[in-house]
C-alpha cells in the first residue's frame, strides 16, 4: 500500500502571520512623474513576478502578477492559456541577466476564475490565481504583497504606480528592467460616460491614466496597480485587465484593472479549497 501524501512547510499556512510584513518594501521605491513611465529601482517592488510560459524555443515572459502568499500569484485570467506550460521568475529586475536572490518555481496549480469569459473581456472576472510548486521564503528581493480591505473602492484623482516588463509604447520594444509609471485614478462615474470607456467598464473594475500620457501596455498584463494606504504599506488594488486597441497611451481610453477589493472572498475561497485538499492522502493498493 502507498500513501500519495505530500507535507508541507506549517508557516505556508500562517497567512496571517506572513500579511503582517507585506508591501513594505526593503529598498523604497524612487517615485517620480516621469512621463511614460521609467525604469524602477532594483527589487523596490519585491511582489512583482514575471510569469513566463514555454515554447518550442525556451521560455518567456508573457505577463506580470503579484506574490500575494509564500505559495499564491495573483494575475490575470486572460494570461493562461491550457495549451502551455509556465513557471514564475520571483525577485527580478533584469530578465536579461541572472541576478543573485532570484527564484524560478513551477506553476503546480492554475485557477482561473468561473466567470470568466474569454471571448468577452468587458464582463470582468479577469483574474486568476497560481499555486507555486513551492512556498517562496521572504528576502530582501522577494516580499509579499497587501491586498486591500475587501469592497473598498480607490477615490478618484488618487495617483498609484502600474509596474511590470511590459512595452514600453505601442507596438514597442520589451524592456529588460522592470518599469514603474504613475497613473491617476479615474472614477467609476467618469471611465463609465459614453466619451471615455462607456459600458465596457464595469464596477468591479478599476481605471487609471487615460491622459494620453502614461498606460499598462502589452506584456504589463496580470501585474499589479500599487497603490500607498494611509499606513504607508503598498496595496495591489487592480490587476492589468485591458486598455484601447487604439494603442497604449490614448486619451480618455485608461487602462482598466480588475479591481482586487471585489474579489477578497474568491481569493480566500480558492485558497481554503487548495489547503483542504493538501490535507487528504490518496491512498492506492
Amino acid at each position: 500500500m502507498s500513501h500519495g501524501c505530500k507535507t508541507f512547510p506549517l508557516w505556508t499556512h500562517l497567512v496571517s502571520l506572513a500579511a503582517l510584513s507585506c508591501g513594505v518594501p526593503v529598498y523604497q521605491p524612487v517615485l517620480s512623474r516621469v512621463v511614460g513611465g521609467e525604469d524602477a529601482r532594483p527589487y523596490s517592488w519585491p511582489w512583482q513576478v514575471s510569469l513566463q510560459a514555454s515554447s518550442t524555443s525556451g521560455w518567456y515572459h508573457t505577463c506580470g502578477g503579484s506574490l500575494i502568499a509564500p505559495n499564491w500569484v495573483m494575475t490575470a485570467a486572460h494570461c493562461i492559456s491550457s495549451s502551455r506550460n509556465y513557471r514564475v521568475l520571483l525577485g527580478k529586475y533584469n530578465l536579461k541577466l541572472t541576478e543573485s536572490g532570484s527564484l524560478t518555481v513551477a506553476a503546480e496549480k492554475i485557477i482561473v476564475h468561473e466567470l470568466w469569459d474569454p471571448s468577452r473581456l468587458a464582463n470582468g472576472n479577469d483574474i486568476a490565481l497560481i499555486k507555486l510548486s513551492q512556498s517562496v521564503a521572504p528576502s530582501s528581493q522577494i516580499q509579499l504583497a497587501c491586498l486591500p480591505a475587501a469592497n473598498s473602492i480607490l477615490a478618484s484623482g488618487d495617483v498609484c504606480y502600474v509596474t511590470g516588463w511590459g512595452r514600453l509604447q505601442t507596438n514597442g520594444a520589451l524592456p529588460d528592467k522592470l518599469q514603474q509609471g504613475p497613473l491617476v485614478i479615474v472614477g467609476y462615474a467618469t471611465c463609465s460616460l459614453p466619451s471615455w470607456w462607456g459600458s465596457t467598464v464595469k464596477t468591479n473594475m478599476v481605471c487609471a491614466g487615460g491622459d494620453g500620457l502614461i498606460s499598462s501596455c502589452n506584456g504589463d498584463s496580470g501585474g499589479p496597480l500599487n497603490c500607498r494606504a494611509a499606513n504607508g504599506k503598498w496595496e495591489v488594488h487592480g490587476v492589468v485587465s485591458f486598455g484601447s486597441s487604439l494603442g497604449c497611451n490614448y486619451y480618455r481610453k485608461p487602462s482598466v484593472f480588475t479591481r482586487v477589493s471585489a474579489f477578497n472572498d474568491w481569493i480566500a475561497k480558492v485558497r481554503s479549497a487548495a489547503a483542504q485538499e493538501q490535507t487528504f492522502c490518496s491512498v492506492t493498493v
